[in-house]
């Protein structure tokens, strides 16, 4: 495997798990669990999140697959859509 492979490799593996890293950081972070409390709030859990979870999808152009996460690490989701 070359460079580029291994590259491509890691990031394939990421883009699976990116939307639990990205509500990791917001569980891990005092001030957006705050704005993310204040927000599940006035909006809603499910709104929340599944904006969330788009804004991942578009911030880094990944198309969905047939496969969700049914077991994140993360505490605030249930489950999420894997990307590519």
């Amino acid at each position: 495997m070359n460079a580029r492979e291994i590259a491509n490799e890691a990031i394939g593996i990421l883009n699976k798990k990116i939307t639990n890293e990205v509500f990791l950081t917001i569980q891990n972070n005092r001030s957006l669990m705050l704005e993310y409390l204040r927000e599940v709030e006035a909006n809603g859990l499910d709104t929340v999140n599944q904006t969330i979870g788009k804004e991942v999808k578009a911030a880094y152009q990944l198309t969905n697959i047939n496969e969700k996460e049914d077991n994140p690490s993360c505490t605030l989701i249930q489950s999420h859509q894997k990307f590519e």
